[in-house]
């Protein structure tokens, strides 16, 4: 009987997975917010929640880019995550995060609140055509840093991507992962190939994307989830106001209850929406 409910929730689950890229592997960014030392360890801790969430459900994550922090924790990161319903599962995640705790870089021992965003956009197939100008292309090359890219930091084989046509909000990715210059250049491509379709999807999505606002301007009052550790426990959606004292188990990758919600939360607002265009 267990093995039933079990299966049928995951139907139940899988159902919520009808987006156009749903099906497809996904990138994530962690991008630290302003705090330095402290938001900078906060992106960390949040990095490694995914991998660890990706890695719990069979998925392979593949290390892209990495921006080291000064002291500790990083500045930013972007991963690749691998397998069936990848983007699906993890496209509501975009957005800010919030951690409140005892600060472990105060030697006062005062309580830090932290801010780090994340952004999740889809790997593109390459039947998807996706127009990118030249003109508007700007191309960096950088000596690679941090810990995937030691091996390669002796040359300008990191390469940036910056993507600005007129009138709209700047595109930038970065690749830093092969020892190659022209191979992280092909993966930039793909990256912000990547990005430009997402921008894309999220517009015809924009009735039901409730964070479709961070795609100009990933601002700190975009938060999406609270991640108190102290004075209490506590991790709560601000948008769905699912929430658990087990702050341990969510940030060692226990995130099915806040995906799930989400994503239901994002199917009933298309269905409210339908009905509203229908009447």
């Amino acid at each position: 009987m267990a093995k039933l409910v079990t299966d049928a929730r995951q139907r139940e689950l899988e159902s919520l997975l009808s987006g156009e890229a749903d099906a497809s592997d996904t990138y994530l960014e962690v991008h630290a917010g302003a705090g330095g030392t402290e938001a900078q360890d906060w992106a960390e801790m949040l990095l490694r929640m995914y991998t660890r969430w990706a890695e719990q459900h069979g998925y392979k994550v593949e290390w892209l880019e990495e921006s080291p922090g000064e002291e500790a924790g990083i500045k930013s990161a972007t991963i690749r995550i691998g397998g069936d319903n990848a983007y699906g599962w993890l496209k509501t995640e975009s957005g800010v995060h919030r951690l409140v705790r005892i600060s472990p870089y105060d030697s006062n021992a005062r309580r830090h609140t932290s801010f780090a965003s994340v952004w999740v956009y889809p790997v593109v197939d390459e039947k998807i055509e996706v127009e990118i100008q030249d003109k508007y292309l700007r191309v960096d090359t950088y000596r690679a840093q941090g810990a995937g890219g030691q091996h390669v930091n002796k040359t300008d084989s990191a390469v940036r991507f910056t993507y600005a046509p007129p009138g709209a909000e700047p595109v930038v990715v970065a690749c830093q992962s092969e020892r190659s210059q022209h191979q992280n250049r092909a993966h930039a491509m793909s990256m912000l190939k990547a990005r430009l379709y997402e921008i894309e999807l999220k517009k015809r999505e924009a009735q039901v994307d409730a964070m479709n606002a961070t795609k100009t301007d990933i601002g700190w009052g975009h938060q999406i989830r609270s991640y108190v550790l102290q004075p209490y426990q506590l991790v709560k959606d601000l948008r769905t106001d699912v929430e658990t004292s087990n702050t341990a188990a969510v940030l060692d990758g226990d995130l099915d209850r806040f995906l799930a919600a989400s994503l239901a939360q994002r199917i009933k607002g298309a269905d409210a929406a339908a009905e509203r265009e229908a009447s």
